[in-house]
C-alpha cells in the first residue's frame, strides 16, 4: 500500500466509536452513498463456494469478540452511563449518546475473557448485553 493509505488507514484505527460514526455519516453526505446499502449488497452476492468456507471457518474456536450494549432501562441509565465511560474512556456526552441509542457495539475485537467481564459488569448494572 502507499504510504498515503497507510495514513489514512492508522487514523481510522485511533476513532472512537462515535468518531467513527460521524465519518460514516459525513461520507455518506459528502458522495451521496448509502453505506448499510453496500453492505447488504455484499451478502447477497456471496457465492457457494464462500459459505462453504464460512462454515468451515465456524468450526473453529473464535478468538474475537464484539461487546455489544442490547437494552438499557431508563432507571438504570446512569449507571450503566458510568460503566460504559469506564470501559471506553469516552466523554461523558458521547458516552450518554451511545447508552441512549442502543443497540450499539461497545467493545470490538477483545478476549473472550475480557467480552464476560464487560458483560458482567453492564448486566450488573442493569443493562442487556451481547457477545457475538
Amino acid at each position: 500500500m502507499s504510504e498515503k493509505i497507510n495514513n489514512i488507514i492508522q487514523d481510522l484505527k485511533s476513532l472512537t466509536l462515535l468518531e467513527a460514526a460521524e465519518l460514516v455519516k459525513q461520507i455518506e453526505e459528502v458522495f451521496d452513498v448509502d453505506a448499510s446499502a453496500v453492505s447488504n449488497a455484499g451478502m447477497m452476492v456471496m457465492s457457494n463456494d464462500a459459505s462453504i468456507g464460512a462454515t468451515s471457518e465456524s468450526n473453529e474456536e473464535k478468538t474475537e469478540f464484539d461487546v455489544f450494549l442490547e437494552e438499557v432501562p431508563s432507571a438504570k441509565k446512569i449507571a450503566v452511563l458510568k460503566i460504559v465511560r469506564s470501559l471506553t474512556s469516552l466523554g461523558l456526552k458521547e458516552a450518554k449518546e451511545l447508552v441512549e441509542s442502543v443497540p450499539k457495539l461497545i467493545k470490538e475485537s477483545t478476549s473472550k475473557e475480557e467480552a464476560e467481564d464487560i458483560k458482567g459488569k453492564l448486566e450488573e448494572a442493569g443493562a442487556k448485553v451481547s457477545i457475538k
